[in-house]
């Protein structure tokens, strides 16, 4: 039987379905009816993000039969126009990517012992352009959001591509009400963001000074943008009318972009790097993200050896700091200014580097930055990003970060399509090297355990690994894990920050051990998806949760039980 070419690429649990639509020549909708098949029980996966709606729109997506590359298609578009401060079509970002699609041959492979990789990076980065054109105020990035999702959803996506991006369209055509997290946002841009004309015709609200939360807002001009992505991908976006239309909406903004280079750039696939811990393998980023290094650095600090697990929480504390600041440290050695690596990325998180970082560990005292080889240095980092992370009942999972590398990037509108432009990556903060995304997975048995993405510049990484310890090291429910108040230290200056509402006891056990401690509001946002079980195998332990310091939502999709 052949199946018509708009039905093949199905998930393999509805193959009976198709047979039975193709005797009506298959349906003119990607999605399942209630009155032809009935409901799919259980749990079919969990999208969390830092915005209420993006969230419930990836979850409208895995309840329709999509997967989670789907989910975070239609995640990522929605937040392009809901929080366009840091996930707007100027901008770009990185994902971990997990296949857990289990086809005769992969599982003929695992059970051999080779070709198990199922984990890969994809990277599409708003890098800066080669050349900054003369008289360009506010140099902007190249963007590169809308490629790297068409790239995920190709390789790992089933439902149709106009389906995942037409609720993000309808959203900017029609307006909607301004979240919290949004609101948020714009107060903290102010009046700079207001310089701009078309930013204040859109985001500037009845009296120019920006909408506040439930302000109704429509943007018309990216909702035409997304309709033509929506029709015919992202092909003219980078090559054509729109894409003319864009670099010239862009210079007269003060940016610095050319057709050739917004037509030569595209998303990348490569290796992550990996953590093995247990029967399991954390994933990260490579460089130019230099958080993914860092991070990976930290995470094998504290699952090496059982140091996390057999410390108190004053000991917890303690060696997070310790192992933040010899990660820190040691980003010193291997990144040159563009963030790329010196050393073979591989080897930025082996066994031999860590322990070497952690020769001088003691674990009754700080060791103070002074003492550390090389010695921290200070090194502002873009905390404007949002993350979102999504699983799907297969144990496909993705975990995303995306920025515009500040705050609403330039502050400036490209006139007539309503993109928010990303700013060209310098030494003054405004960058990509802070994305922090993390996946655990199983690969003997090819599950999913934990997939978190962080946002918050430098503190980002010490976030992530916090949170993941807590769950993964530390026995916590997810949400206990989230909850605890966090810690960091960054070498330059040699102080320990804590979260205000940190225990008493932990404070005075940390100045025991010769720091000096200081309080601080808030050290990094964290949304999680953990299955303490593991997914597809035991989706009951799943947990959907969003950071209580935010304002997202994490929303969860099951079928009739």
């Amino acid at each position: 039987m052949k199946f018509p070419k708009r039905c093949r690429r199905a998930p393999s649990w509805v193959w009976v379905v198709l047979a039975a639509m193709w005797l009506t020549g298959c349906s003119s909708s990607d999605e399942v009816k209630e009155g032809m098949i009935g409901y799919v029980e259980g749990f079919l996966g969990g999208v969390v993000a830092d915005e209420p709606r993006a969230a419930l729109i990836g979850r409208d997506v895995l309840s329709a039969g999509g997967t989670a590359a789907d989910a975070a298609v239609a995640t990522y578009f929605a937040l392009s126009v809901t929080m366009p401060s840091s996930a707007s079509l100027g901008g770009g970002g990185v994902c971990l990517v997990h296949d857990g699609r289990e086809s005769i041959r992969k599982k003929i492979r695992r059970r051999l012992g080779s070709d198990t990789e199922t984990t890969k990076v994809l990277s599409f980065l708003p890098r800066g352009p080669a050349v900054i054109r003369p008289g360009a105020t506010r140099p902007t990035a190249i963007p590169g959001n809308a490629r790297g999702f068409f790239a995920l959803h190709s390789k790992y996506g089933y439902l149709r591509w106009s389906r995942l991006v037409a609720p993000a369209e309808k959203l900017a055509r029609f307006g909607f009400q301004v979240s919290r997290v949004m609101a948020r946002e714009i107060a903290a841009a102010g009046p700079a963001l207001m310089e701009d004309m078309e930013a204040r015709r859109i985001f500037g609200g009845k009296d120019g000074r920006g909408v506040t939360e439930r302000d109704f807002i429509v943007q018309i001009d990216l909702s035409a943008v997304l309709g033509i992505l929506r029709a015919k991908g992202p092909g003219p976006f980078y090559s054509g009318n729109l894409a003319r239309q864009v670099v010239e909406a862009t210079n007269a903004a003060g940016g610095s972009l050319t057709t050739e280079e917004i037509r030569a750039s595209s998303p990348v696939w490569s290796d992550t790097l990996k953590v093995p811990f247990g029967n399991r393998i954390a994933h990260f980023p490579g460089p130019p993200v230099v958080a993914g290094p860092v991070g990976a650095q930290v995470w094998r600090m504290l699952a090496d050896g059982d140091r996390f697990e057999d410390a108190t929480e004053t000991g917890r504390a303690h060696l997070l700091a310790e192992s933040a600041m010899r990660a820190l440290a040691d980003r010193g050695r291997w990144m040159r200014p563009d963030g790329s690596d010196s050393v073979p990325a591989e080897a930025l998180a082996g066994e031999e580097r860590v322990e070497a970082l952690m020769q001088s560990f003691k674990a009754a005292t700080h060791t103070p930055a002074a003492d550390l080889t090389p010695r921290p240095s200070a090194w502002v980092e873009n905390p404007a990003a949002t993350g979102f992370v999504v699983v799907d009942s297969e144990g496909s999972a993705v975990a995303c970060m995306v920025t515009a590398n500040n705050l609403f990037g330039t502050g400036r509108i490209a006139r007539g399509t309503g993109i928010v432009l990303a700013a060209a990556p310098d030494k003054g903060g405004h960058g990509y090297t802070a994305l922090s995304p993390m996946l655990a997975i199983n690969h003997k048995v090819n599950q999913f355990y934990f997939g978190a993405a962080a946002s918050g510049g430098v503190r980002a990484p010490t976030a992530l690994a916090s949170v993941a310890a807590g769950a993964m090291l530390g026995g916590a429910s997810l949400e206990d894990a989230l909850r605890a108040r966090r810690v960091h230290h960054g070498g330059e200056p040699d102080v320990l920050y804590y979260e205000q509402g940190l225990s008493a006891d932990i404070i005075q056990g940390l100045r025991q051990r010769e720091y000096r401690v200081e309080a601080t509001p808030v050290l990094g946002l964290v949304n999680a998806i953990y299955c303490a079980e593991g997914i597809p195998d035991n989706p009951k332990t799943c947990e959907v949760r969003v950071d209580p310091r935010g304002f997202g939502l994490a929303a969860a999709s099951a079928g009739k039980e």
